[in-house]
């Protein structure tokens, strides 16, 4: 009888912290992570994995909104300049340009998931693009 309550007793604290631990990954999963990338940049998600991929990796990481305690509530700071917004182009990219990938020899359209994301690349018309050699992707030219 004594070890069958034993056993009971370490089947359901094991239960318990698999739950606990279970429950706190999900809560870690969900919390909003945000950063700086090198080439100046910013990401915000939910993962720090993959973050500035494709932009020479992270330069600085940002503590989420959340995280300091409202109680302890200090005087607001001067206000920062205003991050790039999550839809805005890769620096130097922009209306009418388009990301080449050097390496390929391929070039994106803004808008493309390649934009501005390849490891080896720059920012030019398209006109400078094809006349470089370059090809569209998927032969998609960006002018209508």
């Amino acid at each position: 009888m004594k070890i069958k309550s034993m056993l009971l007793a370490c089947v359901f604290s094991v239960t318990g912290s698999v739950a606990f631990m279970h429950a706190a990954s999900a809560a870690d999963a969900t919390a909003p992570v945000s950063a700086t990338c090198n080439d100046g940049t910013s990401y915000s998600g939910t993962s720090k994995k993959g973050a500035c991929s494709g932009h020479k990796g992270v330069k600085e990481w940002s503590a989420p909104a959340a995280a300091a305690p409202a109680a302890e509530a200090k005087p607001a700071a001067p206000a920062a300049p205003a991050a790039p917004a999550a839809a805005a182009p890769a620096a130097g990219g922009g209306a009418g340009k388009v990301w080449v990938n050097t390496k390929t020899k391929v070039y994106h359209c803004e808008g493309n998931a390649f934009y501005g994301k390849t490891k080896e690349g720059s920012y030019m018309t398209e006109a400078e693009a094809k006349a470089a050699g370059n090809r569209a992707d998927h032969g998609k030219a960006c002018s209508k």
